[in-house]
């Protein structure tokens, strides 16, 4: 699985004009199922998302994760987080999950940020939806669940 986090003030994701899902300070997140993603993938990435320590404290250090400032989560689908575009100019979806996969997974992260205190709003799967946000700084992260897998070199 790979998720793109964006800090954000205020964030809404639409299907034909409206709106389906909305929060205030949080986290827009992104997310893309690949092949042989699994529940242990998306357990890992919400306790990680949880957990990460990137809304500014009292001094304005990073010391504050989505659970201490009460964030929320708009959590929209995007497969085309997977697109392999080292051959041509058509980007290959090959590597992203069919929907049949993917779209219990990403309700399953959904489900698993809450369960680490977040409240969750969500895009609707599969349909073309309409993005709205304010960047917080702008503050982009993206954090792919392989990487979590892997000791950290040096």
């Amino acid at each position: 699985m790979r998720v793109v986090l964006q800090r954000v003030t205020r964030a809404s994701v639409s299907v034909d004009d409206a709106v389906v899902g909305a929060i205030d300070h949080g986290l827009l997140i992104l997310v893309g199922v690949a092949e042989g993603d699994g529940e242990a993938q998306a357990d890992a990435l919400a306790r990680k998302v949880a957990g990460l320590r990137i809304f500014a404290d009292s001094s304005g250090r990073f010391n504050e994760s989505l659970v201490d400032v009460s964030g929320a989560a708009l959590v929209v689908s995007q497969f085309t987080l997977h697109a392999d575009v080292r051959k041509g100019r058509r980007p290959s979806f090959t590597e992203a999950a069919r929907p049949e996969v993917a779209e219990p997974l990403c309700d399953y992260f959904a489900e698993s940020l809450r369960g680490q205190g977040v409240s969750v709003e969500s895009g609707v799967f599969g349909a073309m939806m309409s993005v709205e946000l304010v960047n917080d700084g702008p503050f982009t992260v993206v954090i792919d669940s392989a990487d979590l897998e892997r000791p950290r070199r040096g």
